[in-house]
């Protein structure tokens, strides 16, 4: 297959936004899945450093070779800032927002802009999000990414479901100075835009063929450590958007039905039981911390990062 040169020196179609936080390992691998993108549309990168400890590798500049690549840095303010800062910067018509630990599959661009082109009036794209099924926490996140893709597709084609670790929008559904992302929400950022779509009667369309794996470099301790920081910053988000009328959390019901979903989906040998066990375990973990902040008011001691 035909590989479209990618380095022409003319405005680019979009722009491909992420926002990083000392995650230059998985961000390397990131920016070389976009190196590897096939028959794709012209693009350049953005990213934006929130305050790192840690100062920009050199081999992370390098992708400059490949594609048009800007690295911009900023005082730490979370990562609804970094994004909205990225978009202030950006040329594109489209608007991609992917995570630093996410790799594309080759043809996953060329996939979105089919789609694009045909869906003209549709402007809010969720990519097709998988695991990375090499390691356990990998699998976990495999099954709880198609387990929610699945229950949240509309008959229509649109989700009830945002992820920015690939979705895609138009520029002229974006007010450039203000932003997509709102910077209050620390954490949870995605469902408050989802939040915000809903609102105005507007759900993303789904694009199966446009794959995105999510892969997390921790072990499944360091990830539940992780959960622990950030599920307080996010029932902050939820009450945010419950204040504006819209709900968008699941019922027990869904929620009990998404479970046996996962455990009938977690036989496959691919995925495996202990996915599963790990999955309700992180899961519990996060729905007891809410129960913690809702009634009892915990306060949080804990980094945003």
């Amino acid at each position: 297959m035909a590989t479209r040169d990618l380095t022409s020196p003319t405005t680019p179609l979009w722009s491909i936004i992420i926002g990083v936080y000392d995650d230059w390992v998985p961000l390397n691998d990131c920016l070389h899945s976009l190196a590897q993108q096939t028959n794709g549309p012209g693009f350049e990168v953005i990213v934006v450093d929130d305050g790192s400890k840690e100062v920009v590798p050199q081999v992370i500049r390098q992708w400059n070779r490949s594609y048009t690549l800007a690295v911009l840095r900023q005082s730490h303010a979370g990562i609804s800032v970094a994004r909205n800062r990225g978009i202030q910067v950006s040329k594109g018509s489209i608007l991609l927002f992917v995570d630093a630990d996410c790799r594309l599959e080759k043809n996953c661009l060329a996939a979105l802009e089919s789609t694009i082109s045909n869906a003209p009036r549709h402007d809010c794209f969720q990519l097709h999000l998988v695991g990375d099924c090499s390691q356990r926490v990998g699998r976990a996140e495999h099954l709880r990414l198609i387990t929610l893709q699945n229950h949240m597709l509309q008959s229509d084609g649109r989700i009830r479901y945002l992820n920015t670790a690939g979705f895609a929008i138009r520029r002229s559904r974006v007010d450039v100075d203000k932003g997509v992302f709102d910077p209050i929400a620390v954490r949870a950022e995605d469902t408050s835009l989802l939040a915000s779509l809903m609102q105005s009667g507007e759900l993303p369309l789904f694009v199966a063929d446009a794959i995105v794996q999510h892969s997390i470099p921790l072990s499944l301790l360091a990830r539940l450590r992780k959960d622990i920081r950030s599920a307080y910053l996010e029932a902050r988000t939820f009450d945010i958007i419950a204040s504006k009328g819209v709900r968008i959390r699941v019922s027990h019901r869904q929620r009990l039905s998404m479970l046996w979903s996962m455990w009938k989906t977690s036989g496959q040998p691919a995925i495996g039981r202990s996915a599963w066990f790990a999955l309700v375990t992180r899961q519990g973990l996060r729905q007891a911390i809410f129960l913690l902040y809702r009634f009892f008011g915990v306060q949080s001691t804990f980094p945003e990062r």
